[in-house]
């Protein structure tokens, strides 16, 4: 069946095959969100806000947004539960151009940028118990091109799951389930030890003396705070995945909205008590040259690994190996959950003649494995070429943008087709947020946010030759 059906296939090769409940759809979205992000970001937060108040109100304010999101595309999702989620909302409110730059970026940038960042973040920790994996040992080298075994940890860790997930959604769904429910109760585990064993008085109280105190925030307070949402939100992004898999899951109009929620609004909650949990035992502010954990505090933790120090005030040595193997697990799951949803959409481009005709075939096993292919090949050199982190920088206020610009679409689509069930407040207070973050990103951090729009214009001509060829 062709993209527009939004059926279980596409008539070439198999069929996609509905084995996602509720439970697995939520472990997808929380498991794409949960990576490395949660464990390091904190620590630019606070440097940007200056306070523990503002550390938790940026969290807090980041969450709000993702909520107020996820319960767009809730609406939407009932509207399309087809395979292709936000591109497929995209095209249906403003036509195809709107749903194929979207999916260009994320074929190009947004999602295997992702899968490589967070597949090198895995083989970072790996190194933290066998060093010898490290970035230090060099495999190749040829004039600017290096290849050490960290970079290969992370091709390996991509290809692994491209493989798996190749072999059918049941078994991506096995390893995603496995992998968030160990997450999860890894970073509750933390959040105990913070408050319950680590409580530090000392921390606590120069935590509270001045919870707001903007003296040391980074220029203006509102345009730091904005800067230093974008942290908060990249840790918090991924949740849209689950829309791309809606021809796998069962009774997707009830089950993705679901998921949605339920899984964003967990993340949230235990995000904001993690935070909680590292100001608990570390003060906010610290001095960059301290020689312990306390007098370095949050905003200056070693390599800003701000869930490290607050383990090894609490555990002692043991901390780095601790850690290592909660981001390990954390982060293998989300690349996982990022491998797993990605294709769908590219498959649904493809069935609409917006990117290679091979793609648009699934497997025997119902699985797009040439979208699959081509989304690890693509992932993989980026983590070789060491630009995946730039090239990320470039694309956040893009993906607001799109958010927003898919919030706006909802409205669209709510008054074509008569739909009058959501709140016509959530949704323009979102794209108000959304739009808001991305302005203030063009004014304090221009050389990020430009060269992410020049990204997407180039999508322009690329666009035209496709809808020539097809």
């Amino acid at each position: 069946m062709d993209g527009r059906s939004g059926q279980a296939g596409d008539g070439q090769g198999g069929a996609y095959v509905r084995l996602l409940g509720t439970f697995d759809a939520t472990m997808l979205v929380a498991g794409s969100m949960i990576g490395s992000g949660i464990f390091i970001v904190s620590a630019d937060i606070v440097r940007e806000v200056g306070s523990a108040g503002g550390l938790l109100a940026v969290w807090l304010a980041s969450g709000l947004m993702t909520v107020g999101g996820a319960r767009c595309y809730a609406e939407l999702a009932t509207m399309h539960p087809h395979a292709g989620g936000q591109y497929v909302f995209l095209r249906e409110a403003f036509g195809p151009l709107a749903g194929f730059l979207y999916g260009w970026t994320l074929l190009l940038v947004i999602q295997t940028g992702t899968i490589a960042a967070v597949a090198v973040a895995f083989a970072k920790f790996l190194a933290v118990l066998v060093p010898v994996l490290g970035a230090d040992t060099v495999i190749a080298t040829t004039g600017l091109f290096r290849v050490d075994a960290q970079q290969m940890v992370a091709v390996l860790v991509i290809a692994l799951l491209s493989w798996a997930n190749a072999h059918g959604v049941a078994t991506g769904k096995r390893i995603q389930n496995v992998m968030t429910v160990t997450k999860v109760a890894s970073l509750a585990a933390l959040i105990l030890l913070g408050l319950v064993v680590g409580l530090h008085g000392g921390a606590l109280r120069a935590n509270l003396a001045a919870p707001f105190d903007t003296s040391r925030a980074h220029g203006a307070f509102l345009g730091a705070f904005g800067a230093a949402m974008v942290g908060a939100l990249f840790s918090s992004d991924a949740w849209n995945n689950v829309t791309f898999t809606a021809a796998e899951v069962r009774d997707p109009e009830r089950t993705v909205p679901r998921a949605l929620l339920l899984g964003t609004g967990l993340v949230v909650v235990l995000y904001l008590l993690t935070n909680v949990a590292y100001l608990a035992v570390l003060p906010a502010q610290g001095t960059a040259g301290g020689a312990t954990a306390l007098e370095r505090g949050i905003a200056h933790a070693i390599d800003d690994r701000v869930g490290t120090a607050v383990v090894g005030e609490v555990l002692g040595p043991s901390a780095a190996a601790v850690m290592a193997v909660l981001v390990m697990i954390s982060t293998f799951g989300c690349v996982n959950g990022l491998v797993l949803a990605g294709p769908r959409l590219y498959h649904a481009m493809a069935v609409d003649g917006l990117l290679f005709a091979g793609v648009a075939r699934l497997s025997a096993r119902g699985v797009p494995a040439r979208a699959l292919a081509l989304q690890g090949v693509w992932a993989s050199v980026l983590a070789l070429s060491g630009r995946y982190g730039q090239l990320l920088d470039y694309v956040i206020a893009t993906a607001l943008l799109f958010y927003a610009l898919t919030v706006v679409g909802l409205l669209r689509l709510r008054a074509r087709h008569g739909h009058a069930a959501g709140s016509r407040v959530l949704s323009y207070a979102y794209v108000a947020a959304a739009s808001a973050v991305c302005i203030d990103l063009l004014i304090v951090r221009p050389e990020y946010t430009w060269p992410g729009f020049v990204l997407v214009a180039i999508g322009f001509p690329v666009y035209l030759v496709w809808r020539r060829r097809s």
